[in-house]
């Protein structure tokens, strides 16, 4: 029996496309291939392997509106942060194809009797399982640093963007990367546990939630082979007395409502000392009233319907029992009439430890509020969390904030006075139930390479 999988318009409800499942011989066959296509490639120049990562990003570059209209499309993303979305992603192949052969050069270190010689090697096939909230970003992310060490990649990408999924083997192709060495895996979650399980596949990587994280770290672990998982987590951002009110709720606003909330590094708890809780408060939800939400493919429409119905009923559920537990709501909390996962943008203050909004992930446009006494009890909250992935502060004594980020913050990443998403030249990833493991900067190629010692007696 053939299995299919459809790709759904979330704005509109419309089919797009129908894709046939691969099964599992035909899957073993393209493991093999690309098993075949790493022998050759792991020998190519560090140079070589960048020239064709540049020419990847300069196809971005150029398809950059057809490529932000398939995310509009597929997920729902508004078109201008499609484009953000492709800028970011060609950045990366020209920092990666530029910083590879330093990162990667062999190292020499002296070795008693002799000399020593350290030497990053390639490993093999890594597998790469992606989610939908950025669809071109999660593959360019560990797909361009393991192209760059000298692997070869393969690729399960969430199956409400599987057009995508075509486009990017697509690039890598027409950027004359060799056949093989980037390939495409529509399967489900059967098929994927034996691509772990091949003993060609030599690496797993993960960007998703804790549970999924849970299943691929554990079926990588029994098999032997390294992870790195990048998952959920429920940041905080730590508006402290001294803080600039503004510039905070600006950065505060667009750390929860891009993608539609849809991040994992979003801003979610925004923790507020009492002193300016209701100022803040006040301003926060006034911008937030303001912000237009609708048909993605508009100028105007500033958030986009959620990727899917089911996500968008979930996300309604965790907010009607953080409610039900003491929550108020002062801003949207109800789904709107007509077609498409639109959900508006909503604020929930009271928030509290028992309810979701508080403790668990809400992966879409709400806010959470949290009033605290002083800076020490909003570091407590801060790090009361299963989870640790980024987080930020909010205050006018710079070196202050870098000292509660560096010393007491419990999470990969940390923003003052400000909301970045991935930068190219920084580690990226997480602590607690946010996984493990670093991309960006230059960590990322050195996940799944072998770092050996040449031993040389003289």
């Amino acid at each position: 029996m053939t299995n299919t999988q459809q790709t759904v318009n979330p704005a509109t409800g419309e089919v797009i496309q129908t894709y046939t499942q691969m099964g599992e011989d035909e899957v073993n066959r393209i493991i093999e291939q690309a098993h075949e296509a790493f022998l050759s490639w792991r020998g190519a120049p560090l140079t070589e392997r960048g020239d064709i990562l540049r020419q990847v990003g300069k196809l971005i570059r150029e398809r950059k509106n057809e490529l932000a209209a398939l995310m509009t499309e597929e997920m729902g993303k508004p078109l201008r942060e499609g484009v953000q979305e492709c800028q970011l992603c060609a950045a990366i192949c020209d920092y990666s194809a530029d910083q590879g052969p330093q990162v990667l050069a062999d190292e020499e270190r002296e070795m008693q009797g002799g000399r020593a010689l350290i030497t990053y090697q390639p490993q093999g096939v890594i597998y790469g399982i992606q989610p939908w909230n950025f669809p071109l970003y999660q593959v360019i992310r560990y797909s361009i640093a393991n192209l760059m060490a000298g692997n070869t990649v393969l690729l399960k990408h969430a199956s409400n963007v599987w057009g995508m999924a075509v486009e990017v083997e697509k690039l890598f192709r027409d950027a004359g990367l060799p056949e093989n060495a980037f390939r495409t895996l529509f399967i489900g979650h059967d098929v994927s546990d034996s691509v772990i399980a091949h003993p060609l596949v030599r690496g797993v990587t993960l960007t998703g939630s804790p549970k999924a994280g849970r299943t691929v770290g554990q079926k990588a672990g029994k098999a032997l082979k390294k992870s790195v998982l990048e998952l959920g987590s429920n940041d905080a951002y730590i508006v402290l007395a001294d803080a600039d009110l503004e510039k905070a709720v600006k950065a505060c606003l667009m750390g929860r409502f891009t993608n539609g909330g849809q991040t994992c590094v979003a801003a979610k708890r925004f923790i507020v000392e009492e002193a300016v809780y209701d100022q803040f408060r006040d301003a926060y939800v006034a911008e937030a009233r303001k912000i237009k939400y609708g048909d993605p493919t508009q100028d105007e429409t500033q958030m986009g319907p959620m990727a899917r119905q089911d996500l968008r009923d979930d996300l309604h559920d965790q907010v009607r029992q953080s409610i039900e537990n003491g929550a108020v709501c002062l801003l949207g909390g109800e789904i709107p009439e007509g077609r498409g996962a639109y959900y508006p943008p909503t604020v929930l203050e009271n928030v509290v430890p028992g309810q979701p909004a508080y403790d668990d992930e809400l992966f879409g446009p709400v806010a959470a509020l949290i009033k605290v006494r002083n800076e020490a009890e909003a570091m407590r909250v801060a790090n009361d969390s299963v989870y640790g992935l980024g987080g930020g502060i909010f205050t006018k004594d710079v070196d202050k904030g870098i000292r509660l980020a560096r010393d007491h913050f419990d999470t990969g990443m940390v923003n003052i006075n400000g909301y970045r998403l991935a930068q190219t030249n920084l580690p990226f990833g997480g602590v607690k139930d946010s996984g493990y493991g670093r991309e960006h900067g230059g960590f990322g190629m050195l996940e799944f390479v072998n770092v050996k010692s040449v031993m040389i007696v003289d």
